[in-house]
Formats: C-alpha cells, structure tokens, sequence
C-alpha cells in the first residue's frame, strides 16, 4: 500500500529527457517507483490521464525572510507550483541581528524591496539574535512549501561593524575575519550559502546605499574564504553596473570569476538586458563560458519575462499624487475609489492639477512624473496578460492611432475592467520590444532561471507567477519567436536550479528522490490578471496573481494544493545546506 499513486501521467521528469506516460508511487515523502504500470493500492490514486508530471519547482530569488515567520502559505508563490524557495537574496535579511536595531533591517528591507515596513513591524515575530538561532525559530515552524536561506551580507555588515557597516565605511581587517567567521557559522548551521548586493538601485528607506554596496575585494574574498571553511555554498551578488553601466558591469563579471576561479565556489549574479548596453549580458556569457570552460561554477541568474512593473490604481501610477486623487483615496474604499475614478468630471478634475510635492518618507511617492514620460515605453497588456505585447499595444501608439492625448487615454486605460487594469512597463529584458534575448538567455547552459522576487516590491510586480509563465509561454503560447519544448521549460526550473543549490535531493522525476511534485493541465494552465489584496499584517497592499491548471501540488509526498486550492497541509520545513 503507497501513499499515493499518480497514474498514467505524462511525465517530464525534469532531467530533460523525453516525456514518457507512466505511474508514480510515493511512499514516506519519497518516490518508491516509477513504471509503465504499478499493480497496488494506494491511500490516494490521482488520474493524470492526460496531464504532465513535474518535479515541483524551486525558485531561487525570493525575499520572505520576515514573511515566514507569520504566514505558513507563502503566497503568491506557493500557488504557482514551486515546492523550494530560497530567501536572503540581494544581501538583505533579518539576521544576524543586535538586539535594539530591528527597526533598522526593517527599514533596510522596505527601502529595497518595497515590501511595507508596517507589515513588516506588526508580522515580524522576533527572537534571534544570530543567523543560527534565526534558522532555528524558523525550523519550529511547518509551511505550505520548503524553506532555505542565504546569510546576508547587509546584515552580518551590521552586526560586526555597527554604524560604521551600515554607512558602507570600509572594513578592517579584523571587521573581515568576524564576518567570515560569522558566515563560516551561519553556513554550518544550515544556510545555502551568502548573498550580497552591489548595486546602486537597492537604497535603505533612509536613503543609504546597502551595506556592502561599495565593499572591497579583501572584504568579499574573506567573506568567500568562510564559505570555503564550511564547506561551501553559493556566493550570490546582485551585481553594480548592471541596469545601464557597462564597463562597471563587465568588471564585476571579471571579480566575480576570479573569485569563482581560486574558491572552487559556484556564483550566481543577476544578469539582464538593458536598453542602452543591449549585448553586454553576452559579453557576461563570454566570460562564464571561459571560466565554466575551466571547470569553474558561473550561473548568471535571468528573469524568463520582461522586468519591470506593473501600472494600475491599486499599484503605483501617473495620478497618485494629484490632490483630487488623494482626498477620494484617503476616504474611500478601494471599491468605491475605482468607480469614483471612472466619472468623466472627476477625470478632468484629475487631469488639469498638477503634482503635489512628495513625502521623502514615502518611497516611490513621486514616481507618478517619471511614469507619464515613460508612455512611449508603456504596454496595455490585453484581455489576458500579454506580456510579449507588439508595438501596436504602447500606450502613446494606441493613444495615436485612437487620435487622443496619451494622458488621457493611459487614465482611461486604467479604467478598464472596473478600475482593474494594469499596464506594464519593461525596464529589462524587452529592448526591440521582443523576448528574443529572453530566449538565447534561457538556452545557454549555464543560466538559471531566477529573480522572481517572491515577497518583494509587493505594489509593483507579481513575478512569484514566473514559474508558470515559463511553461505558459515559452512551451505552449509564444508566437512570436522560437519556444522551448516542454522538457526545456521544466529542465530550467527543477533540475537545474536544484542542482545550483546543491539540492541533490530534489528537482528529478528519480525513485528515491524527495516527492516534490506538481501535476498540471497543460491546456487550460493560465495566468490570471494581477489583483489587490490588503491581506499584509497591518492591512499592507501587495499585488497577486493566481493561476489555473494546476491539478495538485505535492510537497513530501503530502498533497498541498488541489485544483490550485490550498488543502490546509503543511509538510514543507526549512531546508539545511549539507
């Protein structure tokens, strides 16, 4: 008697193999067998006539290091078939942490990953003081899905060099061997490995660059050398240079395979096309080749869908700070402010004011300026989430073609669907208005694919969903370019993102295996549009974004989701580097 048997399933087992139609057998939260046919009972039989059998997905870019300690779901991302998370990207976390200067992570987090700092105070349930004890108040916990964690640069900066780490002064040496041995610890009690970010893009709410943003080889190689001591792990860098400057981007690719070269470690940066610089993530993947080509371990992280955000009522947009539209949100419900925005007066009235001046404690407060000059670059997105749009959907094409004001027609887009709508705009990843580079990204050996954000920029993106837009689009509906073939498109999520990690427990359809699975209805798999929910502690907005398709979720064996609902079941546990 097993515990489940899934049958006749079309299974992509994750290796990139051909599909082949087979029974699955799971039994103690592992696969027991995997056969033409398997003659016994079990205690539950899935049909998956008809349907493909994934491993279930790990996503390696995620920043619920707060989140999970008050939400054992972990959405949107568990609802999207992944069964492994990492957390602690970017060089941000809440641990190791001094007692008295919470306050300051949680202002560290908002600033650069827009999650809001009022959840964040009201969820947050503390009592840790270093990165072990933080992994142990975590493990007491049971989730919806795996857990693991990187150790974060800005935190451990923190910790060891106190102001003058926060303010990005360069260490000594002595403020070098604590931080190693810090992250030499951190690594022996369980953390994946160590994540640092270096770009000028991620500020602290209070304006401050992340500690680390500036630090120096010494500093980075020392830090590395504690990773060596414990054993290893993943040296994972959010990369300077890398939205426009390339020159300052190309050397960073050079530091880190130097790094990657004398540590033996593996490293994964974050790796995008950019508008001005629009080949010199190529010329990354030169040097990555190289250095691959010598038995090294380079893995430039990519985003399978353009990256940028998301335009709407509920999100940030061009009107946040006209004074009509302030006093109508201030009093209004986010039902009754919509159907307000849709009358013709209230729409002119909006549209003949100018901006109100900023709150510089409010990120993102004047962004509504910056957007409306960006019309040429803006995407409705359809009826359905359209997010390879053509030119004929820019906002300031359509507002031509309709021969009206790009002003007005971008608010009346807004309207659309109630007040619903969304507008995307590609900051990455889109230049030419085509996912071509997305694609020649996806094919090269060394890439995984990452950098979803789960739990971050709550009011901007929704890419927790990019693990089923990987097999949507690029193995089912793209039309305007070559596609993946569905072994391809579950290869770069399981597998290969299992494998960076150092899970060899997980990510392949294998007898023996952690029964990780999903199985999915590949013709009626669909993305829904984002929608608003004020279900953060406090009351804080993010964005969500459901999908279909999925028949079931399985998490060690343990039936998750079914007909992509939630069944209460909460076998995932945080996961311990080896």
């Amino acid at each position: 008697m097993f515990d489940v048997i899934i049958r006749n399933g079309t299974v992509v087992d994750g290796t990139g193999a051909q599909p082949f139609v087979a029974d699955i057998a799971l039994q103690d939260g592992r696969i027991a067998e995997i056969a033409t046919r398997i003659v016994a009972e079990a205690t539950e039989v899935i049909d998956a006539t008809g349907l493909i059998v994934t491993p279930g997905f790990v996503d390696i870019h995620t920043h619920f290091d707060g989140q999970v300690t008050w939400d054992d779901l972990l959405e949107p991302t568990s609802g999207h078939g992944v069964t492994t998370i990492v957390m602690g990207n970017c060089g941000v976390g809440f641990a190791p942490v001094r007692p008295g200067s919470e306050e300051w992570l949680v202002q560290l987090m908002e600033g650069v990953e827009d999650i809001p700092g009022t959840a964040l105070h009201e969820g947050i349930t503390w009592g840790w003081e270093t990165f072990p004890e933080y992994l142990d108040v975590i493990e007491k916990r049971n989730y919806a899905i795996d857990i693991s964690a990187y150790v974060p640069h800005a935190s451990v900066r923190a910790y060891v060099m106190g102001e003058r780490g926060a303010k990005n002064e360069a260490a000594t040496a002595q403020d070098i061997a604590q931080m190693a041995q810090i992250v030499r610890e951190a690594r022996e009690a369980g953390a994946v490995g160590f994540s640092t970010s270096r770009t000028l893009n991620h500020k602290a709410r209070d304006g401050e660059p992340v500690p680390g943003t500036f630090a120096a080889l010494d500093e980075l190689n020392g830090i590395a050398d504690g990773l060596v001591a414990a054993g290893g792990g993943l040296f994972e860098v959010a990369p300077q240079g890398l939205e426009f400057d390339r020159p300052v981007f190309l050397s960073e690719v050079e530091w880190m395979a130097s790094l990657a070269e004398r540590t033996g470690l593996p490293v994964s940066f974050a790796m995008l096309q950019n508008e001005l610089n629009a080949d010199s993530w190529r010329e990354a993947l030169e040097v990555v080749d190289r250095v691959n080509g010598q038995g090294g371990r380079m893995h430039p992280q990519i985003a399978a869908r353009p990256f940028g955000m998301m335009i709407g009522w509920d999100g940030y947009h061009f009107f946040q700070k006209r004074p009509t539209f302030i006093a109508l949100s201030e009093k209004l419900s986010s039902e009754e402010l919509r159907r307000e925005l849709a009358k013709p007066e209230v729409k002119a009235q909006i549209l003949a004011e100018a901006d109100t001046d900023p709150d510089p404690s409010k990120q993102f407060d004047s962004i509504g300026a910056f957007l409306l000059s960006m019309l040429d670059k803006m995407y409705s997105m359809g009826d359905t989430p359209d997010y390879e749009p053509g030119p004929q959907q820019l906002v300031a094409n359509m507002a031509e073609a309709a021969g009206v004001d790009p002003v007005s027609f971008a608010y009346d887009l807004l309207n659309k669907d109630e007040g619903r709508s969304f507008l995307m705009l590609p900051f990455f990843n889109y230049v030419g208005g085509t996912q071509d580079a997305i694609y020649e990204m996806l094919k090269h050996p060394a890439t995984v694919s990452g950098l979803s954000d789960g739990g971050a920029h709550v009011r901007m993106i929704c890419d927790a969903s990019i693990p089923t837009y990987v097999l949507s689009h690029w193995a089912r509906d793209r039309h305007r370019g070559p596609k993946l073939t569905i072994e391809e498109a579950v290869k770069v999520q399981t597998l290969d993102t299992a494998k960076v990690m150092g899970f060899d427990d997980r990510g392949q359809l294998t007898v023996g295996k952690k029964a990780d699975i999903n199985v999915i209805d590949m013709e009626h798999l669909a993305l829904g549009f984002p929608h608003a929910e004020d279900d953060l502690p406090a009351g804080g907005r993010r964005l969500l974004q459901t999908a279909t398709g999925y028949v079931a979720t399985i998490v060690s064996g343990v039936v998750t989701r079914r007909h992509g609902v939630d069944t209460g079941a909460r076998p995932g546990r945080l996961v311990r580097s080896r």
